[in-house]
This record gives structure tokens, sequence and C-alpha cells, in this order.
């Protein structure tokens, strides 16, 4: 094991749970107990024929299995050495279980894998985020249902398909999924290309509704850039549409929390969509992913902040303190998860040159801090 990680206290000037105008919000109470965590620097465990892959994405499964959801190298030749599955599955100890994913009969395969979720069925959804206008030249405008052994069993829209914020039957590079269990409505953040969260019948695929933020209409009809630029202003509610919702997260307690990137904020709603609050950090990326607390009550939220974690107590919103990511992550990771037992996953995702290492790490709950 590695050195323990505490999530430290600090100055909270600057987050800001807004309504319909922005209030300072008091520095992180000292007497609050942390979260402890310690770096497990064995896992996963990759295959010694199986070059390290880049993990864009992670979920955890009832059994506290690990998916990892890794982006093809393709082009970067690497000894003898070859790509592991699309989707890689670890147990809890980080062994290598099996996997499967990748181009297949009857379905389109996103070009740049993103993420994957397992719903309450035990159904796993995978998107991408491929752009056609960077190389692979394809927009990944779909989303696609396989049982957990890979087996196909839907696709909602159709790759290079996209028409934009209004379009009822494809997305524009969809991030991120999750599947409310009380009302099987799939709900997806449509959010590197488009710039709102949609609704539909898990089952059928059939489109229910779709809002922007604030929980208006989306209303951006703009051009659909491949790399999104952040708000030119942080000033005030922020802006009126959302600017890479990149992930979506649906509390015990019917609350939608959404990651909304590119605008440094985390809006949230009801199920259904109604706006509910804000919370917004200007002087950082903040807002980069999502992660609840394995309690019942999901004490604590998680989101990549600057150049680390950021915990907050769910409900009140309150900042708790930072957690410093795995060193083979760099600043607030991609995507993060947490485990029945308290673990913190974090990925990478960022392709460019090959890692030596999984773009994925594993911090071990080690217990609350002692209140100073």
């Amino acid at each position: 094991m590695g050195a323990l990680i505490v999530a430290a206290g600090m100055s909270a000037a600057g987050f800001c749970p807004m309504g319909a105008a922005a209030q300072a919000q008091p520095a992180a109470n000292p007497a609050r107990p942390l979260p402890i965590f310690e770096l497990d620097p064995d896992w996963p465990k990759i295959p010694e024929n199986f070059r390290a892959p880049f993990v864009s994405g992670i979920v955890i499964d009832s059994q506290d299995n690990a998916w990892l959801t890794t982006r093809r190298l393709r082009s970067m030749p690497d000894g003898d050495k070859i790509d592991g599955p699309a989707i890689m599955i670890f147990d809890p100890e980080g062994n290598y279980i099996r996997g499967w994913g990748g181009p297949g009969e009857g379905y389109e395969w996103p070009e740049s894998e993103h993420n994957s979720y397992i719903d309450y069925q035990g159904f796993v959804w995978v998107s991408g985020d491929s752009c056609a206008g960077r190389p692979p030249a394809a927009d990944d405008d779909q989303i696609l249902k396989f049982t957990q052994d890979g087996e196909f069993v839907m696709q909602i829209g159709h790759s290079n398909a996209g028409q934009g914020d209004f379009d009822t039957e494809n997305f524009r590079r969809p991030p991120n999924v999750q599947v409310n269990p009380k009302t099987n409505e799939l709900l997806v953040a449509d959010g590197y290309g488009n710039h709102r969260i949609v609704a539909l019948d898990a089952d059928t695929g059939n489109f229910k509704r779709m809002w922007g933020a604030f929980g208006n209409p989306p209303s951006f009809m703009g051009e659909d850039p491949c790399f999104p630029s952040e708000a030119e202003s942080f000033e005030g509610v922020g802006a009126m549409n959302f600017s890479i919702p990149h992930v979506l997260l649906l509390s015990q307690d019917d609350l939608l929390y959404v990651a909304d990137r590119n605008n440094r904020r985390i809006q949230i709603f009801t199920a259904e969509g109604k706006f509910v609050r804000q919370i917004v950090r200007y002087d950082a990326p903040f807002a980069r992913n999502l992660a609840f607390s394995p309690d019942r009550d999901q004490t604590y939220l998680y989101t990549g902040y600057g150049d680390g974690i950021a915990v907050f107590e769910r409900k009140s919103m309150e900042f708790i303190g930072m957690i410093q990511t795995p060193g083979t992550i760099t600043g607030p990771g991609h995507q993060i998860t947490m485990d029945s037992k308290g673990n913190l996953y974090v990925t990478g995702g960022t392709m460019g040159r090959l890692p030596e290492r999984p773009t994925a790490g594993r911090l071990i709950f080690k217990g609350m801090s002692n209140p100073q």
C-alpha cells in the first residue's frame, strides 16, 4: 500500500450554492471528520500480454468487480503486446477476470469508447465520444445496450446521424447514462456535441422528454466543435446552456446531479428534470466527474476539482476537503466511482502516448479522521 491520503480541509471561498443569485459559502468546517484513503499501487493487475490500457471510464458491479472502459490504441504499436478488450473486468483484489467489446454484428461500436454503466437489471450500457472533425472521422451518436456477457440487446441512435439538441432519435457524443430503477427511464447526459439531458424508455429506447440547464428547454443552436471551450466568463448564475454535461448521477432520494463540466458547476434536478439548485466553482476546473459515498444516505459527494477531488456533504453541499489523485492520474481524473466499501476509483482517459501503467487507480478507504 502507498502513503495515506487525507481529504484535507481548506477554504471554500468561491464555492457558491446558487439559485437565482450567487451566495458565498462558509469555509470548510475543521470540526467535521474527513475521509482517509491509501493508494493501492498494485491495482489493477493487467495480464502480461496486454499493454497498459488507456482507461476512460469505470463502473463497479454488485459484486464489487470493476469494469474498465478502455480506448483502443490501434495505431500505437507496443512490441508483442496487444490491446485488451474494450471492456475489462477485474475482481475486488484487482485480478483480471474477463473482457469483451468492440465491433460486432448488428450494432455500431463507438470509435472512441468513453464510458459504460450497469443498470439495476444488470444490463451494460456503452457510449462513445468520437468526433467527425478529428481522427477517426466519425461521430459517436449512439448508445448500446448489452448483457454482462457481451450479448447485444439494443442500439439507440446511429453513428454520424445526430441532428442537434432537438433530435429525438439520435445523440451527439453522449458521455454518460443512468437508469432510474423506479421508472425504468434511461437518463442520458448528451453533452459532448449537444447540451441536454434526455429521458427515454430503457426497454424500448423511445424518447420521453429532454431538458437543458436550469430545467429549461435546450436552446443552443450554434456550431458543434470537437473541443468545446469553457465559458468565456463565470459570473452570476452562469451560462443558460449546458457546456459538456459530462456525468449524471441519481441519488437514493431521487435527485439527479449533473456535472456541467465546462461551466464549472454541478446542477441538481428532480428525476423529472425540475431544477433544484447548483454549486459553482469559478477559480479552477470543477465538476469533472461525480461519485456518491456508498452509505445508505450517500452522505458525501465527490467531484473532480483543480488538481484533485473535492468532497462535499451531499445534502447541504458543505465543502469538506480535497483528495489527492493517484500518481498514475493527473489532476481531477476523468471518471470516478466508489465500491461498497468506500474505496475510490479514478480514471485518466487522455490519449497521446503509450502509458507505462493503466490510466486508472484505486484509493482504499481507511476510515474517518478525528475532527480538529
